[in-house]
């Protein structure tokens, strides 16, 4: 088993590799996982928004643009 452990004299190489990688996954997975609960909170208080008709639009155009012309 301790031949295991001293992976052939790599151990000093491997094992910090292997602790580094799995820093690296729940860091990245602990990240996911804040922004999903951000966008669904984000969603939640979209979904409860009133929503705009189009009636409601402005009826100039932004400020800077030139309305369209039709031939």
């Amino acid at each position: 088993m301790s031949q295991f452990f001293a992976m052939g004299g790599y151990a000093a190489f491997v094992w910090p590799s292997f602790i580094l990688t799995a820093v690296v996954l729940v860091v990245m997975g602990f990240v996911s996982w804040r922004a999903m609960k951000k966008n669904e909170s984000e969603l939640k208080e979209l979904q409860g928004a009133p929503r705009r008709s189009p009636r409601d639009a402005p009826a100039t155009p932004p400020a800077g643009r030139a309305p369209k012309e039709h031939a």
